[in-house]
């Protein structure tokens, strides 16, 4: 008997719209037929071409509803504010009882695809999504607005986790603001009371010029505004337009009242002011709910030309502002009795922050790990497993680097699948591809995730890298210097200096390598591997005494170290690296480091 083959299961990543309307059942009691005419005329003009627009199909009708499945969750959302402002316009003639409005729901998920329906969990949560959103509104996923976030012009709140109807997990919700009306869900036919600000949200007001020349306006009011679209790249960050924002220009404000007003949780404020040679710019970040100020930094350049001036300054904020956000952000998760994905992804890269110790990554990965728990999907968490991985295995604290690499580009893989815009797995893959002999592939990535946010310090770093391991150690220190000048203040600032030092000794430029690691250890006096280099770098400038003492250094950090680490794992195959990296395990051993 000849066995049939199983029948085949087609499944892809797709973005689930799902839509009904609100009171139906109220309005085909009121008046069948005008209520069914009116909902053929609204699909037929307003719903169906919105969707074919954007790419998307009407999967099946549900009788007061549909569902439809698009390729993008972007052109899903474009699709459904698109027929939702042509259905207000068609219905504004209408009595309030008697006026049709859809309610949509968004996901994005793997689901199971037949010619005439979809089916799984993520169809599911759309359904359960669309039945929370308020008449008129669109109430899509975390999934989803990881997808969308930067890339649409329609602005979302973060409604918080949701306990939807037959889900069994909590999924977090975001309701768009259409026409400037502040969303509201239904649950349980219940209207919630005001919602807290989300988290990472922040409103840049405009910047004060006080250099007393008018003619400065222009230049005042490009900071402002390049500085809100680069702070709205930061992954899960809330941002208010700059529209909204500039209504408050010129204005004695209450910054308080205006977290109120915007429901935000950070105001950014500042003041530029231009000399006769130079240009200072005052910035503070201050908490809305109590008036503190959590930060605040002052940033002097010599006059140049005004906009590259700008885009370094708008720069160098903006990296140092998101540090700065999600230390207190974690400060903040520390304090919940009930940690979610995104308060335990804050503490988790609080730790990486702190530098890179074997504690402070075992603590990471802990707190990734119980983000994962919690929402298997979380492109913060996958994100965060992989830089754990990565920087333990390039700050040499793991006997088998390379399988520490590999799962580095496991997660930072499944991250990408989920969000493929997400420039810092793009530039972890890449670091990833750059210490595994893939340097080609690892420039490339880096290339991109820069491509995503030309403000990724890391990116550049990691090119740097690239260029010792090739073996054109004289072209580290340009794409180094690159990344210092992004990001002076980064956290990961030991690292690239790093990178530039053993580019040196490549190099034989010993007393300049001397001076890069001297910077990398007052970066950060915690990298074990930072103090070996240096006391090779000192062994082979004849400074013995001081080449033992940042060897005691480096082993009251890392005790087990052993230069075998370094030779156990083959990086590169280029002979000029090779060649470097002998010379650097030679001064190693001069100083006293054990063999291994």
């Amino acid at each position: 008997m000849v066995q049939e083959p199983p029948i085949r299961v087609e499944r892809r990543l797709a973005a689930i719209l799902a839509a009904d309307v609100a009171g139906y059942s109220r309005l085909m009691h009121h008046d069948e037929e005008a209520t069914h005419a009116k909902l053929t005329t609204l699909l037929a003009d307003g719903v169906i071409p919105a969707i074919s627009a954007h790419g998307g199909r009407i999967v099946k009708n549900t009788g007061d509803g549909f569902l439809a499945e698009f390729p993008s969750a972007v052109e899903a959302v474009r699709a459904a504010v698109q027929f939702q402002s042509r259905i207000g316009e068609l219905t504004t003639a209408d009595a309030e009882d008697r006026r049709i409005a859809f309610r949509v729901g968004i996901n994005v998920g793997d689901v199971i695809i037949e010619p005439h329906d979809v089916f799984g969990d993520d169809v599911n949560i759309a359904a359960r999504l669309e039945s929370i959103a308020e008449p008129g509104g669109i109430c899509i996923s975390s999934s989803a607005y990881d997808h969308i976030r930067g890339k649409i012009s329609a602005e979302f709140v973060d409604l918080g986790e949701q306990n939807l109807k037959n889900i069994t997990r909590p999924i977090r919700a975001y309701a768009a603001v259409l026409d400037g009306r502040s969303p509201t869900t239904q649950v349980d036919g219940i209207r919630p009371g005001p919602l807290p600000p989300p988290r990472l949200s922040i409103v840049v007001l405009p910047f004060a010029n006080v250099s007393g020349d008018p003619e400065q306006d222009y230049f005042v009011d490009g900071v402002t505004e390049s500085l809100t679209t680069d702070l709205s790249r930061i992954a899960r960050s809330f941002v208010i337009g700059r529209h909204t924002a500039f209504t408050y220009k010129g204005k004695s404000v209450d910054l308080k009242q205006i977290g109120h007003e915007l429901n935000v949780r950070y105001a950014l404020e500042g003041s530029v002011q231009r000399g006769d040679s130079r240009l200072r710019v005052n910035v503070q970040l201050v908490d809305t709910e109590t008036g503190t100020h959590l930060w605040a930094d002052r940033f002097d350049k010599p006059i140049g030309d005004l906009f590259d001036m700008q885009d370094e300054i708008v720069s160098r904020l903006a990296n140092t502002l998101k540090g700065e956000l999600i230390a207190v952000e974690a400060r903040r998760s520390q304090r919940s009795i009930h940690p979610d994905a995104m308060d335990l992804n804050f503490q988790g890269q609080a730790y990486i922050y702190k530098g890179i110790t074997a504690k402070n990554m075992s603590t990471a990965r802990h707190f990734f790990k119980r983000a994962l728990a919690v929402d298997t999907r979380s492109v913060s968490a996958l994100v965060g497993m992989a830089m754990v991985d990565l920087l333990t295995a390039a700050g040499l604290l793991s006997e088998d680097r390379i399988a520490r690499f590999l799962a580095a580009e496991e997660m930072a893989n499944d991250a990408l699948s989920i969000y493929p815009n997400h420039a810092t797995a793009h530039w972890v893959l890449g670091g990833v591809y750059i210490y595994t002999d893939r340097v080609t592939q690892g420039v490339s990535e880096c290339e991109e995730a820069l491509r995503l946010d030309h403000n990724a310090a890391c990116a550049h770093g990691f090119i740097g890298l690239a260029k010792y391991y090739m073996g054109r150690a004289a072209e580290t220190e340009g794409h180094v210097l690159e990344a210092l000048r992004l990001s002076p203040r980064d956290k990961t600032v030991y690292l690239w200096t790093s990178s530039v030092a053993i580019a040196k000794l490549q190099l034989g430029l010993d007393a300049e390598a001397a001076v890069w690691l001297r910077r990398t250890v007052e970066a950060n006096r915690n990298f074990a591997f930072g103090h070996f280099l240096l006391a090779a770098t000192l062994s082979l400038l004849g400074a013995l005494d001081e080449a033992q003492a940042a060897v005691r250094a480096g082993l009251a950090l890392d005790p087990d170290f052993t230069i075998r680490r370094i030779t156990a794992t083959r990086l590169s195959d280029n002979p000029t690296y090779l060649t470097g990296r002998e010379r650097i395990c030679e001064g190693m051993r001069l100083a006293g480091i054990p063999e291994g």
